[in-house]
């Protein structure tokens, strides 16, 4: 076991200044970016609380299932049978990505300051918002897990389109569900492929059915050098993505920062059976990675960029 004072945050803050810990990897979910606005799937005001099949441009058959599983509006086979579910969902989400509408939070900066000090070798993350980019983190060291919606393409053909030229076309052609954009259309028209003009084009997302980057699975064996794994934000449900927490090296500090406790059936353990994973506690991820930054003595880097940061956690920040 790596040497550090205590299965605590605390104690993880030494073991991250003591240089014994020379390799951190993290992955996060939808939790990292919930305090720029964006709503986490299972939370009140995700899409599995809020989704209402009836407003959506479907056969009944296909809101029933996804009455059933909310799930199915971002699997594969609906996705090819019909477009609408997935494109007016994500509408709001789409738009807003091209116009920049959220922005990178203290969790998302916490790995650009990892990656300052020499410490991050690599964030897996599950979300899809791109939010990590923004902190100026080297794109080399983020694996997008499920893919990203800034970059658009064909699932027939593969044929790559502009995301601004998408963007324009789910503005004039995709019906708001919503109901908070009084230019877009009463009803949803296709957005066909200019290739091969079938109606299959949408971000890189990866689809539930769907097939994950190769470079996650190449990049796994990785794991065994960490020293550290911090999982943020995520309900670690998800596979293959979840199995990240498996293919450290058994002496691995892992830090589980989630509002509760999570993967216990990965083998993760918590209270008087943990013996090498900590958790942060009922706190979200920004304040757990601020009440990290200030143990570690990085209130300078984050005093850099607090004027970036979204209204929330500007607010956290204020007397730092």
């Amino acid at each position: 076991m790596k040497p550090r004072p205590s299965l605590d945050l605390a104690g993880t803050a030494e073991f991250l200044k003591s240089g014994a810990c020379k390799s951190v990897y993290v992955l996060t979910g939808a939790g990292a970016s919930t305090g720029a606005g964006i709503p986490d799937f299972r939370s009140p005001g995700g899409m599995y609380d809020s989704l209402r099949p009836e407003l959506i441009t479907a056969t009944e058959a296909q809101r029933k299932r996804m009455r059933m599983d909310p799930v199915n509006v971002v699997m594969k086979d609906m996705f090819f049978q019909n477009q609408f579910p997935y494109l007016e969902v994500r509408r709001p989400f789409i738009l807003g990505t091209q116009q920049q509408q959220w922005k990178a939070t203290l969790t998302h900066w916490f790995m650009r300051f990892l990656e300052e000090e020499g410490l991050l070798k690599r964030l897996f993350t599950q979300n899809i918002d791109g939010l990590d980019y923004q902190t100026g983190i080297s794109p080399e060291l983020v694996t997008n897990v499920h893919g990203s919606l800034a970059r658009v393409s064909c699932e027939g053909c593969g044929y790559e389109m502009p995301f601004d030229d998408f963007c324009a076309q789910v503005r004039t052609n995709v019906k708001d569900i919503y109901r908070t954009d009084p230019t877009a259309p009463a009803e949803s028209s296709n957005i066909n492929c200019p290739r091969c003009n079938a109606p299959l084009v949408k971000p890189n997302t990866v689809l539930f059915g769907g097939s994950l980057p190769s470079a996650f699975f190449e990049q796994l064996d990785d794991l065994n050098g960490a020293d550290l794994l911090i999982v943020a934000g995520t309900s670690l449900v998800v596979s293959p993505a979840n199995s990240v927490v498996m293919y450290v090296a058994k002496d691995c500090l892992r830090l589980i920062v989630n509002k509760e406790p999570v993967g216990q059936d990965l083998g993760i353990r918590y209270g008087k059976d943990a013996t090498r994973d900590v958790w942060a506690g009922e706190v979200s991820c920004d304040e757990a990675f601020l009440d990290l930054i200030k143990m570690l003595g990085w209130q300078d880097k984050v005093r850099k960029i607090k004027h970036l940061l979204p209204e929330s956690n500007q607010a956290m920040v204020k007397d730092l």
